[in-house]
């Protein structure tokens, strides 16, 4: 081993909160180096949001070419090949790559490759060498994990849907969350016969009851198979496909998909051999300024699991970078956190459900609509939106906004705004709509459905 450089900050996982507290304090004037084992950009860039969005923008178009002949096109013959989406989602994904090199080495940051592992609370060793660092940042993220039942090695996880050479004819996602949903809803565009499978009895458990029930009856619309309350018992091959064998009943595809959650990746860290602590849940412990259970150790992002998102983690990154190095740290807001699920149509969310409302003793007055959206008034399609507003009946603050339909993400996202503002029902009934939009809806609800 070589002699170790000590570094004011050394970050492990180049993606979103490692990437941003290595910049922030390479521009504060620490001697910053990053360790990354994979591709720069973490799961967002590589095997969520970014390749996932692309995707499911692909599965929307036949959608919308059916949707089209009701406007007078006449769209025949159309073809898809599978394969040319994934090389040109592939060439996308070596670009941001490329990006996020060169925004850390223009930044100053110390590029390591590879595998970080603690040999004592200040050292790391990443294959032949040693690095030292006076202040650590733990970014390494999550991974997808399996169901731990016999034959849970058959199938593949969601990192490797992104990788397919072909679209299957049929497939089995197990699981109820955004993830599983929002890869059913992509097969399912893409014509493969989609089965959903999960133990609990309703979809995207501690999202607003009434928008569960929107998305539910859209999976059913679009001809997902959903299989609520099922207690999975084993996977095994049948006949060239994969069966997921349940308690009264067998799902068999030609793919299994696991999507049943992601777990923090720390395994390979050796946290032992810097007193790091983890929680039961395999998450790093940490307070409300994210160090860890070492002083001059913290940790951001999904590997703490406050809330897995992109944003979020930069946060995290920013506020561990300026609280160590200067600047102006600003605590992350945990409360409003807006967020998508990139279904078909989407979900979009910030604020509190109905549910926590009520267990947190707000009385409440609840403002919905259910409609169907102009553009496919002149079509068969049976699809709904759905948009609801949770109020606070004694300051008529508005606690939460939700909505399932068309561009609810790039509308929640200015609802976001006015709710850090903090804006009342009667802000939102002042405001002029623009007509004709879905959008529109939020501003002219006027009576509470309870």
């Amino acid at each position: 081993m070589s002699d170790a450089p000590t570094y004011d900050f050394v970050v492990i996982g180049a993606g979103s909160a490692g990437v941003r507290a290595a910049r922030i304090a390479a521009s504060l004037g620490a001697r910053v180096a990053i360790v990354e084992s994979s591709a720069y950009g973490g799961t967002c860039v590589n095997l969520g949001c970014i390749p996932k969005k692309l995707l499911v923008y692909a599965s929307e178009f036949p959608e919308a070419c059916h949707i089209a002949s009701s406007y007078g096109f006449r769209v025949r013959g159309v073809e898809h090949d599978f394969a040319a989406l994934i090389a040109n989602k592939n060439r996308e994904i070596a670009r941001l790559n490329g990006v996020y090199e060169r925004l850390l080495r223009n930044a100053g940051v110390e590029i390591v490759d590879g595998l970080a592992r603690f040999v004592d609370p200040h050292t790391l060793e990443v294959g032949e060498r040693r690095l030292r660092g006076e202040q650590i940042l733990i970014a390494t993220g999550g991974e997808p994990y399996r169901l731990h039942v016999p034959g849970n090695h058959l199938g593949i996880t969601s990192n490797e849907v992104f990788f397919l050479e072909e679209r299957p004819r049929s497939v089995v996602l197990v699981g109820s969350g955004y993830i599983a949903l929002e890869f059913a809803m992509m097969f399912r565009g893409l014509g493969a016969e989609t089965h959903l499978v999960f133990r609990a009895d309703r979809v995207l458990r501690g999202f607003d009851s009434d928008i569960r029930d929107a998305i539910t009856r859209e999976l059913v619309h679009r001809g997902v198979e959903l299989h609520p309350g099922a207690e999975i018992q084993e996977f095994r091959e049948v006949d060239g496909e994969t069966a997921v064998v349940a308690k009264h009943r067998e799902i068999r595809a030609e793919l299994l998909v696991h999507a049943t959650g992601r777990r923090p990746l720390v395994a390979p860290l050796a946290l032992e051999n810097a007193g790091v602590e983890v929680d039961e849940d395999g998450f790093i412990r940490v307070d409300e300024s994210l160090r860890t259970s070492v002083p001059h150790i913290y940790a951001a992002g999904d590997v703490v699991g406050r809330a897995p998102l992109t944003p979020v983690a930069l946060a995290e990154g920013m506020y561990v970078a300026r609280r160590l190095f200067g600047g102006e740290p600003r605590p992350v807001d945990y409360e409003l956190i807006p967020t998508a699920v990139f279904t078909t149509p989407p979900i979009a969310t910030v604020g509190l459900t109905e549910e926590q409302a009520r267990e947190r003793g707000h009385e409440l007055r609840i403002f919905m609509s259910t409609f169907r959206p102009l553009k496919l008034t002149l079509t068969d399609s049976e699809s709904r939106t759905t948009m609801k507003l949770v109020v606070d009946a004694k300051t008529d603050r508005v606690l939460g906004c939700h909505m399932v339909g068309a561009d609810a993400p790039e509308i929640i996202q200015g609802l976001a705004v006015a709710m850090q503002a903090g804006a009342t029902k009667a802000h939102f009934d002042r405001t002029l709509g623009i007509h004709p939009t879905a959008a529109e809806e939020f501003v002219t609800m006027r009576e509470p459905v309870r």
